[in-house]
């Protein structure tokens, strides 16, 4: 597959990314476990080196990650290969490295006034002297304070320290808004084949935005490695309540359907879950979470084989009853 263009930001990405949430190990968003369980920094490193060598160039990551260590093991990663590589980080919150804890400022102008800090100390965790697309991470940032929120990610664009900007949200009301910016390259938002977003999909075609799609593999439970008894550690964000309603029920209700289609031309399950994805949109980056060596390789290897035809996708909308797709 070719490489597409970040949005209106002229930055070519390949049409895969690696996310690296994973990677930044056990941390508590509030009193909330949001990590994905223990990680084993070698072979993170190996994962983002074979993801790099198998095609792949956008890396997207959060200072609220282990609490800035993802953004820490992707600059040992990056040593000298950063010419190589989109980076793509987040902010918006009060990320406390110490106690390894996240928490929301007291007040959203508390996010404008941290804004500079906040790039200033990722930039220095990623080890680089700019950063290719920073995204607010708060997801329900209230529109009233946002216009002077994107105002000040220009000034930093101005001055070099980013190149483009975007939003992780699934409000397409809060992502027409950061739209009207010069600047604003992508919208991060939930998508995958049993959770589509086709609004949230034509403000991006209307806008010229990339599409960058968290959760593509539904946290892993379009992969076919999970069942209905699977059960996740404490310390693992999938454990919580709204990640099994939103991702793992519905996800493996269709899975058994959906399979055949899936695994067309020789596709695993997660590959033919991108699959959907490119097919839904040329607008679509879909970040799927990597951390081992393996999962650079399969997700990677999707690329070879393309997106579902239209047929395909046709066929899939009946079964899951979205009637949206293709």
């Amino acid at each position: 597959m070719n490489k597409r263009q970040l949005g209106r930001s002229g930055i070519e990405v390949s049409p895969l990314g690696m996310g690296c949430w994973a990677i930044g190990g056990p941390w508590r968003f509030l009193d909330a476990q949001a990590g994905w369980g223990e990680v084993d920094d070698a072979e993170s490193i190996r994962a983002i080196h074979a993801a790099l060598d198998n095609g792949i160039n956008l890396v997207d990551t959060a200072a609220n990650y282990g609490t800035g260590h993802s953004e820490r093991i992707l600059a040992q990663a990056l040593a000298g290969r950063r010419d190589q590589v989109v980076i793509a980080t987040k902010f918006g919150f009060n990320v406390d490295e110490a106690a390894r804890r996240v928490s929301r400022y007291a007040r959203p102008e508390d996010v404008i006034s941290n804004v500079r800090a906040e790039c200033e100390a990722s930039l220095r965790r990623l080890n680089t002297d700019v950063i290719d697309l920073y995204q607010l991470h708060v997801w329900d940032y209230p529109l009233e304070h946002a216009v002077e929120l994107r105002e000040a990610l220009e000034a930093l664009v101005r001055e070099g320290k980013i190149r483009a900007y975007g939003w992780s949200t699934d409000s397409v009301e809060a992502a027409r808004l950061f739209a009207e910016g010069e600047h604003c390259a992508a919208i991060q938002h939930d998508l995958n084949v049993v959770k589509d977003a086709p609004d949230m999909l034509a403000l991006c075609a209307q806008m010229n935005l990339a599409s960058v799609n968290r959760s593509p593999l539904a946290r892993g439970a379009l992969t076919g490695k999970y069942s209905k008894a699977t059960t996740f550690d404490e310390n693992d964000v999938r454990r919580d309540q709204w990640s099994m309603d939103t991702f793992f029920a519905p996800a493996l209700e269709h899975l058994d359907a959906l399979r055949d289609i899936l695994t067309s031309g020789g596709r695993t399950l997660a590959q033919g879950a991108l699959a959907w994805i490119w097919a839904r949109s040329e607008l679509t980056v879909p970040i799927p979470g990597i951390r081992t060596v393996a999962q650079a390789k399969e997700n990677a290897g999707a690329m070879r084989l393309g997106p579902l035809t239209g047929n395909q996708m046709r066929e899939i909308d009946a079964l899951v009853g979205a009637g949206v797709s293709g």
